[in-house]
């Protein structure tokens, strides 16, 4: 099994988050907080249920939700 989470923070923990949001729905994910990397998968959806664990951790990191880039 792919350790999606694990991996994802990992990725974080090593700088590589640009920024991250909430959105009303993403694909079949609803609602959905996406995180925004700068290096491949760019983009990692993440459920409801671990909203929590995400504001917690990125509350220990001093990290705040940032509007997305205007293109």
């Amino acid at each position: 099994m792919y350790p999606y989470h694990n991996k994802i923070k990992s990725r974080i923990n090593n700088n590589e988050l640009l920024h991250y949001e909430y959105v009303p729905q993403y694909k079949n994910i609803s609602p959905c907080l996406l995180l925004h990397f700068r290096t491949e998968p760019f983009i990692r959806p993440i459920r409801e249920h671990r909203f929590a664990e995400y504001e917690a951790f990125f509350r220990e990191r001093a990290l705040a939700a940032s509007p997305s880039p205007s293109i």
